[in-house]
């Protein structure tokens, strides 16, 4: 999608545009608001300050759409395209990596509440893994913190690659 076709769409329809991207209200809506934009690094500094303002609560909602690190997506649309291609890098046939995932996951949920959240986008299984393992040392605040950073991060990156 080219830029100006988002600055010139009804508010409805640029709010479907990217809310693939976090399923966050104040996100999507202060995104569309702040339209028009002169360039995709204007853009992007706006969902980026924006993404910086969440609260736990926002990123804990947020996480209902995002399956576990090597699970796949359970929807058919373009948020769980973008989950699946993020998650390339983990195997699924890979029975070592799938078993350190399964439980990995269920120690961090077993800790924190939650599913684990990590920009897998560009990182390997083993990273993935090597991050969960850090991960599972914080204190539930920083944990927290850390979630919503990757999440932003994410957002960051489904946004860009709307626009690229």
């Amino acid at each position: 999608m080219r830029l100006d076709e988002f600055n010139a769409m009804p508010t409805e329809d640029a709010d479907a545009v990217v809310r693939p991207c976090v399923d966050i209200d104040s996100w999507a809506r202060a995104i569309v608001r702040g339209r028009p934009y002169a360039g995709l690094d204007e853009l992007l500094s706006a969902a980026d300050a924006q993404a910086r303002t969440w609260t736990s609560a926002e990123v804990e909602r947020a996480l209902a759409d995002h399956p576990r690190i090597g699970e796949r997506h359970a929807g058919t649309g373009t948020s769980a395209r973008m989950s699946r291609s993020e998650q390339a890098a983990v195997d699924p046939h890979d029975a070592d990596v799938q078993r350190r995932l399964a439980e990995g996951n269920a120690a961090y949920e077993e800790r924190f509440d939650r599913i684990y959240l990590v920009r897998a986008a560009g990182r390997s299984a083993e990273e993935i893994l090597g991050l969960l393992e850090e991960r599972l040392a914080n204190d539930p605040e920083t944990e927290i913190a850390v979630t919503s950073g990757q999440l932003r991060e994410i957002a960051l990156l489904r946004l860009e690659g709307l626009f690229a």
